[in-house]
């Protein structure tokens, strides 16, 4: 069941902050859909020892807005991803649909979640049943989610649904199977089919990954007038920190199962204050800054990473931070305030970002 524990007040309730005096970027487009307020999930791994997948992880999804949570793999996008969708049961905290906890211990229950909140898979191929038609995969969301009936509705229904997303003419696709589509029409039909029950959200799980490059950008303004036109709360999960800059209203930026850095997508990109979204960046192709940032990464970064357990302590990128210091490796950062609408988890915001570290809530290193 999902929502069960009532650990702490939800993002919600303080006006939709995720963390005490910053509030969303997001929030200005939409009224708040979809929380996760201090959400945890925890993996048993061996007796006595448990990995911590998410930590304390809260965001929330606004009416019209996109959130974008990036990280590397491993960091704990994905998990974040199945636990709003429903396919994973947190440890702690609690998953709130239109500020109502969300208690999912029934298939009822659970179909009645999965109207309002679907979500598009990286590997199209593999979300796609590849013994049945476009047909069968679109019309069976539409029966059972969108309650259509007659053969007429349903036909008009589904020629709807394709152009949508841009699959004209309809009749050319309902009878193909998903091996005789491209990459990019089978995440195209996959979207269709999300968008099939009618959502208010919708969770994109790296929708682009394993797409062409000629074809992203594509996908992406697709996914972006979608929103638009039906007001759909987006995330949007990615590795690449620049197409959540030019996608995302907010961007959070995930390492270790925790949010270490939110922002709005623009100013967070263009002035990171976090070391890791400032490796994050500098990871990112740039012919203009190539070899001045590799030649960063190679005297700063440190290879070396910090166990996920549960009971680690201090921060999880202090083994690879070049600022860190004794108290990085003891006490784990909150995420700090350092402006109305941003935040970092780093004692050191004094040194990675100077020119943030005086809207600091106090808490740097310096202060």
């Amino acid at each position: 069941m999902i929502g069960q524990r009532k650990s702490a007040p939800s993002p919600a309730a303080e006006g939709g902050a995720i963390s005490p005096g910053v509030r969303s970027a997001a929030e200005g487009r939409g009224t708040l859909v979809l929380t996760a307020s201090h959400v945890s999930k925890e993996f048993r791994i061996s007796k006595g020892h448990l990995i911590a997948a998410v930590r304390d992880v809260s965001l929330g999804l606004y009416r019209g807005a996109v959130v974008a949570l990036v990280g590397e793999s491993g960091s704990g996008k994905s998990t974040v991803a199945r636990l709003l969708a429903g396919q994973e049961v947190p440890t702690h905290g609690d998953i709130l649909l239109d500020d109502t906890p969300v208690h999912i211990a029934r298939a009822r229950a659970y179909r009645s979640y999965k109207r309002h909140v679907q979500m598009v898979f990286q590997d199209p191929f593999a979300s796609l049943n590849p013994v049945h038609t476009v047909r069968y995969q679109l019309q069976r969301p539409l029966s059972l989610n969108a309650h259509v009936r007659g053969r007429r509705t349903m036909q008009r229904e589904l020629a709807a649904l394709l152009e949508q997303v841009r699959l004209t003419p309809a009749e050319s696709f309902l009878t193909k199977f998903p091996h005789e589509l491209s990459g990019g029409q089978r995440q195209r039909v996959a979207i269709a089919r999300a968008l099939a029950s009618r959502p208010r959200v919708l969770l994109a799980d790296e929708p682009v990954s394993m797409l062409d490059v000629s074809i992203r950008v594509e996908i992406l303004s697709l996914l972006d007038s979608l929103r638009s036109e039906f007001e759909l709360a987006v995330l949007y999960i990615t590795h690449d920190i620049a197409s959540a800059r030019y996608f995302g209203d907010e961007t959070l930026v995930m390492y270790a199962g925790a949010i270490v850095e939110r922002g709005p997508s623009e100013a967070l990109t263009r002035q990171p204050a976090h070391p890791y979204t400032q490796l994050l960046i500098e990871s990112a192709p740039d012919p203009d800054a190539l070899r001045a940032g590799r030649a960063r990464l190679a005297s700063h970064a440190r290879p070396r990473a910090r166990t996920a357990l549960t009971n680690a302590q201090g921060c999880p990128f202090a083994p690879r931070c070049p600022w860190a210091e004794p108290r990085c490796e003891q006490d784990r950062p909150p995420l700090i305030p350092i402006g109305p609408e941003r935040a970092a988890a780093c004692w050191r915001v004094d040194v990675t970002a100077p020119a943030l570290a005086g809207a600091t809530g106090g808490g740097t290193a310096g202060g």
